[in-house]
């Protein structure tokens, strides 16, 4: 993989939160964010001994429980 193309590869994906922000981004509680990450519901990334999770995935919990109108 050339430099570049890492680069871009990086530039596309979502910043990381922490617990802490991804509970303040979707309105819940850090406890409830630990276990979806404990309950491998919701995906995460470990850096060294912290987790942080991307805001793709928590768009994506968000659209999976989304549930459509009938009209």
């Amino acid at each position: 993989m050339t430099r570049r193309a890492a680069q871009d590869e990086a530039l596309d994906r979502s910043p990381l939160l922490t617990v802490a922000q991804a509970g303040e981004y979707l309105g819940i509680g850090e406890r409830f964010i630990r276990r979806l990450i404990t309950e491998r519901r919701i995906a995460y990334v470990k850096v060294g001994k912290y987790v942080r999770l991307e805001r793709s995935a928590l768009d994506a919990l968000v659209d999976a429980g989304r549930v459509h109108s009938q009209r």
